[in-house]
């Protein structure tokens, strides 16, 4: 039966996650395992890199872990300067993570994307990757204020590893937050919006 493509993990994809795939029209996973390497990274410490070709739409590795709340999250990776941490579409659930999947690295020119299947994480090949190259997924990050510089190098590359839509968010919000003082200030103590004499 074929299975994903999962290097030092034994892990194997379901049949019902087998179908579903199979029936969102997506390239089957290959028949053999494929030899995964962690290494050094241009990008970021380090990294995982294939030793063989991947064809586009491949599953890759599952990004696995212990499951937990966002509260709980927060309590143990309060001030951590590096968090393997994916949260699932539903909003309740980060996967601390572990194994292969939590050290592929970010890039805004990925080539590995992530997918949910049954509240599992899986990441697939977005194109076909050469051996050797290092598997990259765009981490869309989100829901946080902290810096978190981009250094993938890409010729795309937005300055950071937040989402766009996160981004333009945070820039809104810096916006208004800005315009509150101006407002204050322009609206004066007479209330109706004009600058009092005293003030000017």
């Amino acid at each position: 039966m074929p299975h994903c493509l999962f290097a030092q993990q034994k892990t194997q994809i379901s049949p019902l996650q087998l179908a579903f795939k199979l029936a969102s029209n997506c390239k089957s996973c290959e028949i053999n395992c494929m030899a995964l390497v962690v290494r050094p990274s241009k990008i970021h410490s380090v990294g995982v890199f294939t030793t063989a070709s991947v064809s586009k739409g491949a599953c890759i590795v599952e990004y696995d872990g212990p499951r937990i709340s966002p509260e709980e999250a927060d309590r143990l990776y309060d001030g951590a300067s590096r968090t393997y941490l994916y949260g699932l579409g539903d909003g309740k659930t980060i996967i601390d993570g572990e194994g292969l999947g939590a050290y592929l690295n970010h890039s805004c020119d990925p080539n590995c994307e992530i997918d949910e299947i049954e509240e599992r994480a899986w990441i697939y090949a977005l194109r076909d990757i050469a051996a050797g190259e290092e598997l990259l997924w765009d981490y869309n990050l989100y829901d946080d204020e902290e810096p978190a510089p981009c250094h993938c190098g890409s010729p795309k590359c937005r300055g950071t590893m937040y989402s766009r839509e996160w981004t333009a968010k945070m820039r809104r919000r810096a916006k208004k937050k800005k315009a509150e003082p101006d407002a204050a200030r322009q609206k004066g103590s007479d209330g109706r919006g004009r600058v009092a004499p005293w003030q000017s």
